[in-house]
């Protein structure tokens, strides 16, 4: 499940920093928004997409 967790997490990353070049630098706040939930999940065990990858039966 982590290495699916940092897969996504990587993979929003790169859209977003793709989308904020081609198309509008306001999609920097997604990326802020990612970097801000890897943090905090760091520090609480807890993420969202950790929920949701669990109902999908991800191990």
């Amino acid at each position: 499940m982590e290495r699916a967790l940092r897969g996504i997490a990587g993979a929003f990353i790169i859209i977003s920093v793709l989308l904020a070049h081609f198309v509008d630098s306001r999609w920097l706040w997604f990326t802020v928004f990612v970097g801000v939930n890897l943090l905090q999940s760091a520090f609480t065990n807890w993420c969202p997409t950790m929920l949701i990858l669990r109902k999908c039966k991800i191990k």
